[in-house]
């Protein structure tokens, strides 16, 4: 089953207390200490657009590269709406390809997790150092098995007034695969006969998988990116074994 299909067209409206703004911000305090204050600048899994159009508030050019066409539909609204110039391309990270290199690559909101074997890791690791310029520079974020295993499984319930979901979450520790169904539930403008409210049901799967910090950097130093340094994203101090999610930093190191 496709994800981020008729979860989409909600996707804002669940994830509006994500703090956008702070990792933007932080997003942009390391870009600046390594001399990238502007030029061109790639996302990963950018989704709906909401760290593309922050950043190309800030003055980056920005591509955004993403799976779901209906994902990046609501992208290209908000660019309608903005006016940024921003090109989105739908194409899958493990195989994308630009027009030519770019000064920084960033992914957010643990995209690099739903990459679920190592080869995929390392097929776009691989193009990032390909795109980069020269010392150009790599950050992501990924949510560690620690995190997983910590969720486990359970269910998780949203209630809103125009939507609602279910999330079920189950987590297979001898794979570090976790699995979470969502059934969602939106309000649709039409009534019954009767006069009821009516809603659309849509259910989607999703699979991620969670990493340690070792496992990135291995993989990190085969796809001959430099790896630089990782530090929590949730504290932004060091990592530990607690750590749920994690900023790496990696580093263009020759083609």
């Amino acid at each position: 089953m496709e994800e981020y299909t008729g979860f989409a067209a909600v996707y804002d409206r669940f994830m509006d207390d994500t703090p956008y703004d702070v990792w933007c911000e932080n997003i942009m305090r390391e870009l600046c200490a390594y001399g990238i204050k502007d030029g061109l600048v790639l996302e990963l899994g950018c989704g709906t657009g909401c760290m593309t159009e922050l950043l190309a508030q800030r003055g980056y050019d920005m591509i955004g590269v993403d799976l779901s066409d209906e994902m990046l539909n609501i992208a290209i609204s908000k660019r309608e709406q903005s006016g940024h110039d921003i090109l989105y391309l739908n194409q899958d990270m493990r195989a994308f390809e630009l027009y030519g290199t770019v000064r920084a690559v960033v992914s957010v909101c643990d995209s690099m997790n739903y990459l679920l074997e190592e080869e995929d890791l390392l097929s776009c690791f691989r193009l990032v150092n390909n795109y980069l310029d020269p010392g150009g520079i790599f950050m992501f974020d990924f949510n560690t098995k620690y995190k997983y295993e910590t969720i486990g499984d359970a269910t998780i319930a949203e209630n809103r007034e125009e939507c609602s979901f279910i999330w079920e979450n189950f987590y297979d520790s001898r794979h570090c695969i976790n699995e979470y169904d969502l059934t969602i539930f939106v309000r649709n403008e039409a009534v019954s006969e009767t006069g009821q409210e009516l809603f659309l049901r849509f259910s989607e799967e999703h699979f991620q998988r969670g990493y340690t910090l070792d496992e990135m950097k291995r993989l990190l130093k085969e796809s001959k990116l430099e790896f630089v340094k990782a530090y929590d994203a949730d504290t932004l101090l060091e990592v530990t074994d607690t750590s749920e999610r994690i900023y790496c930093i990696a580093k263009e190191n020759g083609k």
